[in-house]
């Protein structure tokens, strides 16, 4: 068959390609979520393998042809095993949410009670949120952070654990800024006859290096993405003692999934490889140094942030002294060319669709190479902004100076067009 480019095929689909390769190469990516995979990972997901169905697991396939497959599949588990210290792992789920799904089909029946961090204040829409097949399928309750301290109440979790016996406890969070003590929570879960479930979606890549207390051994199963600090695919993975192996490979499939996505499969093996090169222990410390001087720096322009500072690749402003919602931050910080994310922020007064927050992340800005000096002139640039919310024209003016900033530290240079 004659071969074309996607140029060739398809120009409208090439057209807004293009347009987020400068897009995210002209703007200052601070979501804490989002980060650059490397040109390995892109290119080990950009492959023919996407071609091939895979249905079971390396060794016990459904379909024939599958031995190259196999081999990808086997170095992401190993690989994934050594880089976590993990008796088993399951890298096939899509994506954090069916990671968390093939937990809890595992060990839950429908009804069963889930305990985990309340949504707004920085748990996770899989963790119990009525929205959520987490919240339809099974009952939940929800523990959350002090109100003065803004850090996780231990003795509140103790509380709600002894008197509402939840089947798992879920140890996790996506917008919470500080060290989780997944020890105190395994002795509160195992006091209570609960399984622990670690979701270390956000600070897995801080986790593999030992910058945070791993989950690993302490908790019954542990569940990551594959992106955000891991740097890799987008994706999910299940990480557990081998007395659980069986019920998670047979939750994942046949339970929630069929044929496993062998390409992106392929680009985590590369993203775990990476991972286990002692550089990116050094990457990850510069993403929490990083992060430590942006919250100072805002902390000193006047800014209040959740618990007053972060111990880990993310920080929540609190806008509730400020005379502007979490939009209407993130709409100013966007035209700016610096694109976060409005967030809730523990007792906040305002929905989900305003918050009273933002969520700022450094892992991006780290994998561009910026280091600490740059994190002042962000700093300055987002309450340049945020103090000129109404005025285009400064706005426009900062964004020019995001644009220098963003040409000094390039990315994706292979992909230029020529």
């Amino acid at each position: 068959m004659e071969e074309k480019s996607l140029q060739q095929v398809d120009r409208e689909v090439y057209g807004a390609i293009r347009a987020e390769i400068d897009r995210e190469q002209s703007n200052l990516v601070m979501i804490a979520s989002e980060n650059y995979a490397s040109r390995a990972v892109i290119e080990a997901q950009a492959n023919v393998m996407t071609n091939k169905y895979a249905e079971g697991y390396p060794g016990a396939r459904y379909y024939g042809g599958c031995e190259y497959v196999d081999d990808v599949e086997n170095l992401a588990i190993e690989r994934a095993k050594r880089l976590f210290n993990s008796e088993h792992a399951n890298v096939q789920p899509h994506s954090g949410s069916q990671a968390n799904m093939s937990i809890y089909m595992s060990f839950l029946e429908p009804g069963d009670l889930i305990m985990g961090m309340s949504l707004s204040h920085g748990g996770h829409l899989t963790h119990g949120s009525s929205v959520s097949f987490s919240g339809k399928i099974y009952r939940s309750v929800f523990y959350g952070v002090d109100q003065k301290t803004k850090r996780i109440d231990y003795d509140l979790v103790r509380e709600l654990a002894k008197k509402h016996r939840p089947k798992i406890i879920v140890a996790g969070s996506s917008a919470y800024p500080r060290v989780i003590d997944f020890q105190l929570f395994r002795d509160i879960a195992h006091e209570n006859g609960a399984y622990l479930m670690a979701d270390i979606a956000h600070i897995a890549g801080l986790v593999a290096v030992g910058l945070h207390p791993s989950s690993i051994g302490v908790a019954d199963f542990t569940s990551t993405t594959t992106h955000k600090t891991l740097r890799g695919p987008r994706g999910g993975l299940v990480l557990s003692q081998g007395d659980y192996a069986k019920k998670i490979d047979k939750s994942v499939f046949p339970g929630i999934q069929g044929g496993p996505l062998m390409h992106v499969i392929a680009a985590k093996a590369v993203a775990f490889g990476e991972a286990l090169r002692p550089d990116f222990a050094e990457y990850q410390s510069q993403i929490i140094r990083n992060a430590r001087v942006l919250a100072d720096e805002l902390m000193n322009s006047g800014l209040d942030l959740v618990s007053g500072g972060t111990d880990n690749h993310l920080l929540l402003v609190d806008l509730t002294g400020k005379e502007m919602t979490g939009q209407e931050a993130e709409t100013a910080l966007g035209k700016a060319g610096i694109v976060v994310n409005k967030n809730t922020i523990p007792f906040d007064t305002r929905g989900p669709r305003v918050t009273s927050g933002l969520r700022l992340g450094t892992p991006a800005l780290t994998s561009r190479g910026m280091k600490e000096a740059e994190m002042k002139l962000i700093a300055g640039f987002i309450t340049d902004a945020l103090e000129n919310t109404g005025s285009e024209s400064h706005l426009n003016i900062i964004r020019k100076s995001v644009n220098d900033l963003c040409r000094s530290f390039p990315i994706y240079q292979y992909l230029k067009e020529e």
